[in-house]
C-alpha cells in the first residue's frame, strides 16, 4: 500500500519519527508541497492513503487520483478537505480531534498574561539597558493589569474552552461561557448565557468556537459595538472568525484595549493585513497547537487512524452522513 504526506515539516520538523507509519506500506513523506491542484495529485500519485496538514485535497485533487480510499488530517479542523465529495466518491475523511486540548487552552492563557503583563517586552528593555540606567527601582511601559475580580467569556465551550475556563477561575475570574451543548462539566467551571449577555458583561471575550458559515466573521463592527468599553479580544481558533479591519478599528479607536491573536484570515499572514499595524495587537504564528507534547499525540492519533482504516472499520471519521 502507498501512503503520501503531502505537508510533513510542521507535524514533525525533525524532533518524530514518521517509522509507525512507514510499517504500514511504502511511505512518502513531502515536508512541503505547493497549494496547487496539479502538483498536489502528481505526488499524491496512485497512492491509497494520504495525510494533509493545511494542503488542500480538492474536487479536482480527488478526480485525478483513482487509487486515493483514504485521507487523515493532521490537525483537528478539516475544511481543507472537500469531505462532501469525498464521502460521495467513497473516501473517508478522518482527522485528530483532541490532541492540542491543553496546548490551545494554555497558549490563550498565555496570549491574555502577555497583554497584561508585556513581560517579553519589559525583558527586552532591561536587556537594552533601561533599567540599569532609570533613576527609579522598577518602571512599566504599558497599564499592568490584574485578572483576578474581572470576567472572561469564552465563545465555544468545548474540551479547549473548558480547560481555558478552569485557568482562568484558577486565576480569580468569573467565567461566562456560550456553547450549543451546556454540561454539568461545563456548569461546574462557567455560567452558560446568550451571546449578548457574554459580550455585555466580559472583559475579556476568548474565541474557542469552530469555523462554520454561521460563526464566519461573528467579531464584526456590531457585535464588538455590544462589548465592553475596553474589552481584551483573545483568538487562537480560527482568524475568519474576525472581521479584521472592524477590529483593527476598534484597536485603534480604544474601543477594544488589546488583541491577542494567534490566528489570522489568510495564513501565513499577508502584508497587507490592517492588523499589523493596529494598536495593542499581539500576532503570534499560529503556534498554540504546536507543543511537542501535542504533536506526539497528532502522530500517535494519526498512526491509529491508519490501522483503523486498514482494519476496515476507520475512526474519527469526519463526513460520516449526518443523521436526519
Amino acid at each position: 500500500m502507498k501512503i503520501v504526506v503531502l505537508d510533513g515539516y510542521t507535524e514533525n520538523p525533525g524532533d518524530l519519527t514518521w517509522e509507525a507509519l512507514q510499517a504500514y506500506g511504502d511511505l512518502t513523506v513531502y515536508d512541503r508541497t505547493p497549494y496547487e491542484d496539479d502538483e498536489i495529485a502528481q505526488r499524491i500519485g496512485d497512492a491509497e492513503v494520504v495525510f494533509t496538514n493545511k494542503c488542500p485535497i480538492r474536487k479536482a485533487v480527488m478526480d485525478r487520483c483513482p487509487n486515493l480510499k483514504y485521507i487523515s488530517v493532521l490537525a483537528t479542523g478539516y475544511n481543507i478537505v472537500d469531505y462532501t465529495y469525498a464521502w460521495e466518491k467513497g473516501i473517508p475523511v478522518s482527522n485528530v480531534p483532541t490532541y492540542g486540548t491543553a496546548a490551545v487552552g494554555q497558549f490563550a492563557i498565555a496570549l491574555l498574561l502577555e497583554i497584561c503583563h508585556h513581560a517579553a517586552h519589559h525583558s527586552e528593555a532591561v536587556h537594552e539597558g533601561r533599567w540599569e540606567t532609570n533613576p527609579d527601582w522598577c518602571f512599566w511601559d504599558y497599564p499592568l493589569i490584574e485578572l483576578a475580580g474581572k470576567t472572561m467569556g469564552i465563545i465555544g465551550f468545548g474540551k479547549i474552552g473548558q480547560t481555558t475556563g478552569r485557568i482562568a477561575k484558577a486565576l480569580g475570574m468569573t467565567v461566562l461561557a456560550s456553547g450549543s451543548r451546556p454540561t454539568d462539566e461545563g456548569r461546574a467551571i462557567a455560567e452558560y448565557v446568550d451571546l449578548e449577555t457574554l459580550y455585555a458583561r466580559s472583559d475579556v471575550v476568548v474565541l474557542h468556537c469552530p469555523l462554520f458559515p454561521e460563526t464566519e466573521g461573528m467579531i464584526n463592527r456590531e457585535s464588538i459595538a455590544k462589548m465592553k468599553d475596553g474589552v481584551i479580544l483573545i483568538n487562537n481558533s480560527r482568524g475568519q472568525l474576525v472581521k479584521e479591519q472592524d477590529l483593527a478599528d476598534a484597536l485603534n479607536s480604544g474601543k477594544v484595549y488589546a488583541a491577542g491573536l494567534d490566528v489570522v484570515s489568510t495564513e501565513p499572514i499577508r502584508g497587507d493585513n490592517p492588523l499589523l499595524k493596529a494598536k495593542n495587537c499581539l500576532i503570534t504564528p499560529h503556534i498554540s497547537w504546536a507543543p511537542k507534547e501535542a504533536r506526539i499525540r497528532i502522530m500517535d492519533c494519526s498512526v491509529e487512524n491508519l490501522r483503523s482504516y486498514i482494519n476496515g472499520a476507520p475512526v474519527n471519521v469526519v463526513n460520516k452522513p449526518r443523521k436526519a
